[in-house]
């Protein structure tokens, strides 16, 4: 007599569980979820779904402030201007730039400082945790001007302090070449907001089971098999929304690059182009169809992380 064993492929187990029903529970957070965030996020709807469509109708005309009675509908011609220029694919180049360069940096010394105060005595926890929060309390303009100081020819300190560094002398001028001009706006970001990634990071650190690690220890794993297989696969999540928040805050940069170069010498950003089109040359229709296609490429860097990532937030809270 012979038995088998039926066995489901992954597919079918998915689909067992998409089809299991949400238990009460799971339902009554994603009520409280809702009942919580729902008078903020019609809000936030509320107060930003109207700049939002007016820019995209206004993107529409060939519309000057200084020439109102001039208004003209030309559909998206402004659009094909836009993405037939250098100068938005140039901005759109040091945007892209800035906000890799800044996001990988803050993961990484993020991620040590949350080590270091989750590891950290609970006698200096509180103590080491507020010191490390200084930067990010500061307001990015302040922040911004003391960086430009610092690093400014004639007011600033960092060339006679690091002159024995190869390469740096009294004479430098950080801010009339396109590199040394990235390296401070990179820089003061990165000195500003890594104290945000590492709040978060430290939020996914206190989420993985200390039974996990230690069990992983006992059976002999190293100190890079245990990161790499036990804590960091458990914060995914926590990843996940660092990287998603801090992307999207440095692709809008915007402070740093208009107090520190104004955007010359190729430091242009794309949140300062919007403003220069729209401010300052008054062009209303183009300034509009910018802000427009900065706002496609925030949705599609929103997408990107999301598929990249791969995040069941349901299984991750295990409510379902």
């Amino acid at each position: 007599m012979s038995t088998s064993v039926k066995t489901s492929s992954p597919a079918t187990g998915k689909q067992k569980r998409a089809a299991q029903p949400y238990s009460e529970r799971a339902k009554g957070e994603r009520r409280l979820g809702w009942l919580l965030a729902g008078p903020a996020f019609v809000v936030m709807l509320a107060v930003t779904a109207y700049p939002i469509v007016q820019a995209a109708y206004d993107s529409l005309f060939n519309y000057r402030l200084t020439a109102p009675s001039e208004r003209e509908f030309i559909g998206l011609g402004n659009y094909g201007v836009i993405l037939t220029d250098f100068v938005w694919w140039r901005d759109l180049g040091v945007t892209l730039l800035i906000t890799v360069v800044t996001v990988v940096v803050e993961l990484i010394l993020g991620f040590a400082l949350a080590l270091v105060m989750h590891k950290a005595l609970k006698s200096v926890r509180g103590l080491l945790r507020t010191a490390i929060l200084v930067p990010y309390g500061i307001i990015t303009v302040v922040s911004a001007f003391a960086w430009f100081y610092a690093f400014d020819i004639n007011s600033g300190y960092i060339n006679n302090w690091f002159n024995w560094v190869p390469g740096i002398d009294p004479d430098l001028n950080w801010f009339a070449g396109t590199w040394s001009s990235l390296f401070v706006i990179m820089a003061s970001e990165i000195w500003k907001t890594t104290p945000f990634i590492s709040l978060l990071l430290l939020a996914g650190l206190a989420q993985v089971p200390d039974e996990l690690t230690e069990a992983a220890e006992v059976d002999g794993a190293t100190w890079w098999e245990r990161m790499s297989r036990v804590i960091l696969p458990n914060m995914k999540a926590a990843i996940m929304v660092a990287v998603l928040f801090r992307a999207l805050d440095a692709f809008r940069i915007f402070d740093n690059v208009f107090i520190m170069t104004n955007g010359a010498f190729g430091t242009e950003v794309l949140s300062l182009l919007a403003y220069r089109t729209s401010i300052s040359r008054l062009e209303i229709g183009m300034g509009s169809a910018v802000s427009v296609l900065l706002f496609i490429c925030v949705l599609l860097i929103c997408f990107i992380a999301i598929k990249l990532f791969k995040v069941d937030l349901a299984g991750a809270r295990g409510s379902k």
